[in-house]
């Protein structure tokens, strides 16, 4: 689809690229911070929760648990299973979750060029709740392959019927045609996740807990589920920062320098579909985190995706921590579904965004 870079002269893009390739190096500093915000969020998941745990006791736990070193942390046998078998896994989880969002939103990005680009708003995350619902309904036992692989089918199905509308109606001009298709196949897909739960009325309550998005029943099988899928994709669309930003300035310039770019495209959205597809299966639909982290990191760090892809993994990471902690903290001993807090963040940023691309293209 074609993106705001369409109708920009040559010499300009070629500006535009080297102006990206100068300043497209993570620095230090950005990555420092993001290190440190990520670590300060995992810290406050894990002293954080409805048991009370001594935070001396829970730093010597941890610190335990690092190789070749032993600390005698003081904690009982139920402290310390409320640690490693409730806490630290929602709190990975949770972070696992946040930063395949942020990468897979800036990977959309960059694929469509489009700003408002996010796994939820191109249906990838609808098509994929229709794909682990259809395992929960129809597959007897669930198993334990089956959520994710479905999720995955179902995102890349909901990616290619957005892509393909909004291609179809504008003949690939418009960031708003894109959203709006992107929101259509995402209500049609809702209607489908509707008419899959009336077929199994029993497990209403479970779809809904999924549906409404959350890690508090993360656990290390799950984790250990969908590791390998994550690192996949992460490992995919990190290596294509680089190519992403010269897709960024224009095909013609891309297959100048070699490159094909609807291979690149395809490689990316399929690494960026996955990414959400392994997101989805564990927590439900939380919108948002994908066009939040992203636009954050850019004001802050620069528009190379060399620099957006990294930063918005650890970004993503500790925003949804956080996150998860206002969520289980807010209403204490109750607790919000994180769709829900993702959604009064998101919302008022996505409109900014809208507002401040339509100035832009005005421009």
């Amino acid at each position: 689809m074609t993106g705001a870079t369409g109708n920009v002269p040559r010499d300009e893009r070629g500006r535009g690229l080297a102006e990206r390739g100068a300043h497209g190096r993570l620095r230090v500093l950005p990555l420092g911070v993001a290190l440190g915000l990520l670590a300060a969020s995992l810290l406050a998941g894990v002293l954080v929760g409805a048991a009370d745990l001594p935070v001396a006791g829970v730093v010597k736990a941890l610190v335990d648990r690092v190789p070749f070193v032993h600390v005698d942390s003081g904690l009982s046998t139920v402290e310390t299973n409320v640690l490693f078998e409730l806490r630290v896994p929602r709190v990975l989880m949770a972070a696992l979750v946040g930063g395949l969002l942020a990468l897979a939103g800036a990977g959309y990005q960059g694929v469509f060029r489009n700003p408002l680009a996010d796994p939820y708003l191109l249906g990838a995350a609808a098509g994929a709740g229709v794909g682990a619902t259809l395992v929960i309904v129809v597959m007897p036992g669930n198993p334990e392959y089956g959520v994710p692989l479905a999720a995955f089918a179902g995102a890349v199905l909901g990616v290619v019927m957005a892509y393909v509308l909004g291609h179809t109606a504008a003949q690939g001009n418009g960031a708003a045609t894109l959203v709006l298709a992107g929101v259509a196949v995402s209500s049609f897909l809702a209607a489908v996740q509707t008419f899959l739960q009336q077929m199994k009325a029993e497990e209403l309550q479970r779809i809904f807990s999924w549906i409404l998005g959350g890690v508090g029943s993360a656990d290390w099988h799950q984790l250990a589920l969908v590791g390998p899928y994550a690192l996949v994709s992460t490992v995919v669309l990190l290596v294509h920062g680089r190519l992403l930003d010269v897709l960024s300035v224009g095909d013609e310039e891309a297959a100048s320098l070699g490159l094909s770019a609807p291979r690149v495209r395809l490689t990316v959205l399929v690494a960026a579909s996955l990414a959400t597809a392994c997101a989805v299966a564990v927590s439900g639909l939380i919108g948002f985190v994908g066009i939040v982290v992203p636009h954050a990191v850019r004001r802050l760090a620069g528009g190379s995706y060399r620099v957006v892809l990294p930063l918005s993994l650890l970004g993503g990471a500790a925003f949804l921590e956080v996150t998860d902690l206002v969520a289980r903290t807010v209403i204490a001993p109750g607790e919000l579904p994180l769709g829900v807090v993702t959604a009064f963040v998101g919302g008022p940023f996505f409109v900014a965004v809208l507002r401040a691309s339509r100035r832009q293209v005005e421009a």
